[in-house]
């Protein structure tokens, strides 16, 4: 009777340690980041840029060594960076990571930021491009990928979700119900439905209001885009539907373009007028909204009143908003750089959903991940229909065509001139 029980228990320890194998075996791998390299390992990754301070990044620095405590990571700002950044490359200091931006792809002024770069595509290195919206990452003619999105960018207002509360009106999403929005809340008393920053052509609320319905009228069109780019003189014409409704849209009134005015600059200026809380909708760019959150208290007013607000696309097509979807700052790794295993290891880390995204929180940006409902301020525009977001990283405008575009809207909406003048005068905008 013991040599059966002992045989029964050691029959019944095997299938109990069977079955824990297989339910093991059948659990998902876990997900995240796994370092690939020896967690002992001792390096310095230094990283260079133009902001004053990163306080995001130094945040994934903290969280990095996590798993390789001995790598010493580095922020530095250069000055003048757009123009010293190649001279940096060249010299004996230079980073192993750096900004680099898609408009200085293809301009011999700026080759050295193109000319140092990794190539990010290769499978080799494991970074997890899927999660990044294929649309900002910069396409080149050979294929390769010189840097990757880490913050991405857009233009829209924001919108003071507690006024629109209290007053029991809807955020508009066409440009119909902007018009009843607009009218309601002047009736209300509310004596600037919609402002913006208007001193100058740059981020201006002409710009920001309407080059992504500029975009929506030339996207799908590969030949106005070629003239564009060309400046071709004819290409002008193409600018005709955008400066007609940024005059309907003035003309509309609910723009002062007088109390605009008094707005000194298009940021810290856009911001705390916002934070006074009797506009309903501030036209205004994503890297405005990334300093909202340092100003509320700095804001009597905000203090105060505080009210909840978010980020929403301006619509000014009654077919809907568009979501201009730019990339902001871009990572290039410097493939001579000496530390250059660590420098990818760095990289795999940081382009993962969990990082881009809290990293983007922190700062204040639009992550360049393809899930936008983590954050509540960007939640709109993860609302817009795939066909009304467009990205001049994929259907090609380039700077030199946005340049000519933002001057002449300007020109129109300031009453400098006329639409006529403004479509004969396309390529000869001096920036």
């Amino acid at each position: 009777m013991k040599k059966m029980m002992c045989m029964l228990l050691a029959l019944l320890m095997i299938l109990s340690l069977t079955a824990c194998g297989q339910k093991k075996q059948e659990e998902p791998a876990e997900e995240g980041f796994r370092p690939a390299m020896d967690t002992s390992t001792s390096s310095h990754i230094s990283i260079a840029g133009s902001y004053n301070n990163f306080e995001a990044l130094e945040a994934e620095f903290d969280r990095f060594n996590e798993y390789y405590p001995n790598v010493e990571l580095m922020f530095t700002k250069v000055d003048d960076y757009n123009n010293m950044i190649g001279t940096v490359l060249d010299g004996n200091d230079a980073p192993d990571i750096y900004v680099n931006y898609s408009w200085m792809y293809g301009r011999e002024k700026y080759k050295a930021a193109i000319d140092h770069a990794e190539n990010l595509a290769d499978p080799a290195l494991g970074l997890d491009l899927d999660c990044i919206r294929s649309n900002i990452i910069l396409r080149t003619d050979d294929d390769t990928f010189p840097m990757v999105p880490v913050f991405s960018n857009t233009y829209g207002m924001l919108v003071n979700n507690s006024l629109f509360e209290k007053e029991g009106l809807s955020v508009p999403t066409t440009y119909s119900e902007m018009v009843a929005v607009c009218n309601a809340f002047r009736e209300k008393g509310y004596e600037n439905p919609m402002m913006g920053f208007s001193r100058e052509e740059i981020t201006s609320l002409f710009t920001v209001a309407m080059y992504p319905f500029f975009c929506g009228t030339v996207a799908n069109d590969a030949e106005a885009v070629k003239k564009l780019n060309a400046l071709d003189a004819s290409a002008g014409e193409y600018m005709r539907p955008a400066l007609e409704k940024i005059v309907q849209f003035l003309n509309d009134g609910w723009v002062n373009l007088d109390a605009c005015a008094e707005i000194e600059n298009n940021y810290d200026a856009v911001i705390l007028r916002f934070f006074e809380g009797d506009v309903p909708m501030m036209i205004c760019s994503g890297d405005a909204v990334s300093g909202t959150k340092k100003r509320e208290s700095r804001s009597e007013a905000f203090i105060a009143s505080p009210f909840t607000y978010t980020f929403a696309p301006v619509p000014m097509s009654d077919e809907g908003a568009y979501f201009l979807d730019m990339p902001n700052l871009q990572f290039s790794v410097n493939k001579d750089s000496p530390n250059l295993d660590m420098a990818n290891e760095f990289m795999r880390f940081l382009i993962t959903p969990p990082e881009l995204n809290e990293m983007a929180k922190n700062k204040g940006l639009m992550s360049p991940t393809k899930d936008l409902s983590f954050n509540s301020m960007y939640a709109a525009f993860g609302a817009v229909p795939e066909s009304r977001v467009l990205s001049p990283e994929a259907f090609g405008l380039t700077d030199d065509a946005v340049i000519q575009f933002r001057q002449a809207l300007y020109g129109v909406a300031t009453g400098a001139m006329t639409i006529d003048e403004a479509i004969a005068a396309f390529g000869t905008f001096e920036h």
